[in-house]
């Protein structure tokens, strides 16, 4: 496994399972803002040729998640660096579609379901405890894409989705400053009450509000680091 976690892949896999790694790791915020993404790195982890993963790019670069990088379809691709007014409109639509899948999730829920999304919090947990944060942000993504599941509305999963794509990277680079922050209220675990308790306007809630306060918290931390990168210019 390489420096951004990516596992191997079969040879006789086609494009799709490149571009469902790079998503997954994209995703799991495996990448930082400004990174470039070297095809022959990639391939080279995933244990495959240049073409499917030339390809895998290439689609990632049309969604817009990921740009161009220098030198054509050679120079691979560069994750694209986000300013906060960019994370604020994300943060916006966000809240409003995750709130939306969650309060569908809770006609769905099974008692299996709550279970199992308990355990990803007791991992997210165990993981901001013992500074395993890349572990906390790919166990972050299952609790919330968990209950999104149960929603039973693809549409909306995969906008969603692509919203994450977009704030992944942001999150490995903010995350240690706003770990602290974390422990003031647990909408997790307020989410997974009010499933369990089948109130959907509930989990709807929760979600909302830990999508947004944390938004509003992120959004602050990325102001103040633009206006020190602006000061050091000047």
């Amino acid at each position: 496994m390489g420096a951004t976690g990516l596992k191997q892949i079969e040879k006789y896999t086609l494009w799709d399972r490149a571009y469902a790694e790079l998503r997954g790791a994209l995703l799991a915020g495996r990448f930082v803002p400004g990174q470039r993404i070297l095809l022959r790195d990639v391939a080279g982890e995933l244990g495959i040729s240049l073409t499917p993963v030339r390809d895998a790019v290439n689609h990632l670069i049309a969604e817009r998640v990921l740009e161009r990088g220098t030198g054509g379809q050679g120079g691979g691709a560069i994750v694209p660096p986000i300013d906060p007014d960019q994370f604020r409109q994300l943060t916006i639509m966000r809240a409003d579609l995750e709130s939306r899948a969650a309060y569908e999730a809770a006609a769905h829920a099974t008692d299996s379901d709550i279970a199992l999304l308990r355990q990803h919090l007791a991992q997210m947990t165990d993981h901001i405890n013992e500074e395993r944060r890349d572990h906390y942000l790919e166990m972050h993504r299952r609790f919330h894409f968990g209950i999104y599941a149960l929603a039973r509305m693809p549409i909306i999963q995969d906008a969603i989705e692509t919203l994450w794509l977009r704030c992944g990277p942001v999150l490995t680079i903010v995350l240690p400053e706003y770990v602290p922050y974390l422990k003031k209220t647990d909408y997790h675990a307020a989410a997974l009450d009010a499933l369990q308790r089948q109130d959907a306007q509930g989990v709807a809630d929760a979600i909302r509000r830990d999508i947004s306060e944390a938004g509003t918290y992120i959004h602050q931390l990325l102001r103040r680091r633009e206006a020190a990168a602006d000061t050091q210019a000047g």
